[in-house]
């Protein structure tokens, strides 16, 4: 969702043609972890968690995998 030209140009206005490189600067202020965002990965590992035998007692919770921005 925040990979796209639209989020690109409105983090960096002042850059003709933003991309990626362009805008990790200003998301990583918004984690407390050191990224720029959440790899689709990171999200697939948390389902697969969740739906594996070891996530059996976990029931009603939200599970936020967001490198911190919540803390922020």
């Amino acid at each position: 969702m925040f990979m796209n030209e639209g989020t690109f140009r409105l983090f960096r206005p002042d850059v003709e043609n933003p991309g990626p490189d362009d805008v990790a600067p200003i998301a990583q202020v918004m984690h407390v972890l050191p990224i720029g965002w959440v790899e689709p990965e990171d999200i697939s590992n948390a389902i697969v968690f969740l739906a594996s035998d070891e996530a059996r007692y976990i029931t009603g919770v939200t599970l936020p995998v967001d490198g911190g921005a919540l803390l922020k």
